[in-house]
């Protein structure tokens, strides 16, 4: 749920200390093969926000931004919730690059099984908000699943290391970052491009990660203009699409693998555990617990929204 207008513009320093909070969720997520940064904006309540802020970055914004007229261009621009969240983003990618991936390798059934637990939680809370499920809204669900359970079980390619392929890979990186369900991490994978990013933040590359920024930045722009325009025009089919996208993606993070997978990569190769192991009762454990905790906290946010709704009716009464 996004906040309302009254709630953004009353908000405390502790207020954007949570904002951050959630955009080192996000950071930590994204970083990861087969999670989405936009599943955790989802489920965390700020991804209507998210997708407005992005959208506020207008052609009258850029002009003022050019013309140097600060105020105008500041005046109505979500500059503090911006900022709050890419600190966050930005530290969790900074400090957890090299921390997840020593995690993903040395305990990977028990990290996936807390996003398996995770990202299958909030598909149920998505499908929850989109209201009445109707028979065009279940195959759009279906269909939308059936692609994105193709997709993260293709293997990385060999691509060039040039600027513009580089470019390309950052735009389309981060249209999968704000999409719940599609990892951006998961389409560096695809393009060959995942280990290299990788490694220029470890290593402090700063000519690629600008170009990789660069072409985020283009592509957060266009993408989230016409995902803004889908959910105003389209809300319950495009929720139904993400929310398919979400499920297809559990490919990617059951936690079992076999010979065939990459682990690292989060290329799947599935199994189903023979033995009832200590570690086969953690995984289980994790993914409920994970589980619990997504449902709780949708049910603390409808709770919080409807006591918001109220006092706003009781206001107008009065």
């Amino acid at each position: 749920m996004s906040a309302s207008t009254n709630e953004k513009k009353n908000r405390s320093w502790l207020d954007y200390l949570g904002i951050t909070a959630r955009g080192f969720c996000m950071g930590a997520a994204d970083v990861i093969p087969g999670v989405s940064g936009g599943t955790i904006a989802l489920l965390m309540g700020i991804y209507n926000e998210l997708v407005d802020a992005i959208n506020a970055a207008d052609a009258s914004f850029i002009r003022n931004l050019i013309t140097l007229r600060w105020k105008a261009a500041f005046a109505d621009f979500p500059w503090k919730f911006l900022v709050a969240l890419v600190i966050g983003i930005a530290t969790a990618i900074l400090t957890l690059a090299q921390l997840l991936r020593w995690a993903l390798n040395h305990h990977p059934v028990v990290i996936w099984s807390f996003f398996f637990g995770l990202v299958f939680a909030s598909v149920v809370v998505v499908m929850m908000r989109a209201g009445k499920i109707s028979v065009k809204m279940g195959v759009t669900f279906l269909v939308a699943a059936a692609g994105a359970y193709v997709l993260v079980g293709l293997r990385p390619g060999q691509t060039p290391e040039t600027a513009w392929f580089l470019f390309i890979s950052g735009a389309v990186a981060i249209c999968a970052m704000i999409m719940p369900g599609i990892s951006g991490a998961f389409i560096l994978v695809l393009l060959g491009k995942y280990e290299y990013a990788l490694n220029a933040v470890v290593q402090g590359d700063i000519l690629t990660i600008a170009i990789l920024g660069a072409g985020a930045v283009v592509g957060l722009l266009s993408f989230a203009r016409l995902l803004k325009w889908l959910l105003r025009r389209y809300y319950a089919i495009t929720i139904s699409v993400l929310a398919g996208f979400m499920l297809g993606s559990l490919r990617a993070l059951w936690p079992w693998k076999g010979p065939d997978a990459d682990v690292e990569y989060g290329v799947p190769g599935n199994v189903i555990p023979v033995e009832f192991t200590t570690e086969t009762a953690e995984a289980i454990f994790l993914m409920v617990i994970a589980f619990v905790l997504v449902v709780s906290l949708e049910y603390l946010s409808s709770k919080r929204l409807a006591g918001t709704q109220v006092a706003v009716q009781e206001k107008q009464t009065h």
